[in-house]
């Protein structure tokens, strides 16, 4: 059996716990680059509306909350507007957390319940492999209006649960993207990822990430979306471990493998900000 320890913090002759609180640069090795997640380890269940004044005062693309539930953890993400079903940065932000703080013993799997299921954290000689489900798109066709916010035309157009996929000629068309993020809030989706083949051998494909529509005008790198990206690319390629560079201002590295309808995720954190929520 796991025992989990160490999550809050007492207040010297007071009664309550203050919640320790921490900021996560992921899918990166070097700090002030990769996405930024907020990670609160929770003393005990909070309403929403706390979750959501926490994550809004963070204000990063999410921020994650973990809270002990049996031999594992239930999870959440906010970003400072909603609550979104599946995060992969800041599940990666707070598995190296627990881990780094000594909170989960590092030779074992943490499992999390979540909206989307269970997802589990594995640490692989300082890699962290996020163990998510599959989400593949199928084609559609585009909203005249999306296509206009977008200011691209794609070879391709797919949509999953949670956003749509527009496919590009080359690396440099996603590099140079720019979006109308006004007329992009009303796309009726999470969020629009726009990819193409990599222009060199260091990585198989390029993307980047754009969800006006929950708080987030571009997200530095996004797990989530290499749910759909990692069977897109595998089924193009022919194979199914692939490197994918998310071509953001920050900039961002992955290590997806695709097993069945479930994708590996990997890649690793620095922490550049420990410190207490006193309210």
């Amino acid at each position: 059996m796991v025992h989990y320890t160490g999550i809050y913090v007492a207040q010297e002759g007071s009664e309550w716990m203050s919640c320790r609180i921490f900021q996560v640069d992921a899918f990166t090795r070097e700090p002030f680059k990769g996405n930024p997640a907020g990670v609160c380890l929770l003393d005990g269940p909070r309403d929403d509306e706390f979750l959501q004044n926490v994550a809004r005062e963070m204000n990063l693309s999410e921020t994650a909350f973990p809270l002990v539930e049996g031999e594992g953890f239930h999870l959440r993400w906010f970003t400072p507007a909603v609550e979104v079903e599946l995060c992969g940065h800041a599940t990666l932000a707070t598995s190296h957390v627990l881990w780094e703080e000594g909170i989960a013993p590092l030779e074992a799997p943490i499992r999390y319940i979540t909206k989307s299921g269970e997802l589990r954290a594995t640490s692989r000689g300082g890699v962290i492999e996020l163990d998510f489900p599959a989400k593949p798109e199928q084609a559609v066709e585009a909203p005249e209006s999306l296509i206009r916010a977008m200011g691209v035309m794609p070879r391709y157009v797919g949509r999953n649960q949670f956003d749509y996929l527009f496919l590009l000629d080359d690396e440099q068309a996603v590099r140079h993207v720019e979006p109308d993020f006004h007329l992009l809030r009303g796309a009726g989706a999470r969020g629009i990822m726009v990819t193409a083949p990599s222009d060199t051998p260091d990585f198989d494909f390029v993307s980047r990430f754009f969800a006006p529509g929950v708080g987030i005008d571009e997200d530095p790198v996004t797990g989530s979306a290499h749910c759909c990206l990692g069977p897109f690319w595998a089924a193009r390629l022919g194979k199914t471990e692939l490197r994918a560079y998310q071509a953001s201002a920050r900039g961002g590295e992955l290590l997806v493998r695709v097993e069945g309808n479930r994708v590996i995720l990997a890649g690793h954190a620095v922490t550049v900000l420990r410190g207490e929520l006193v309210v």
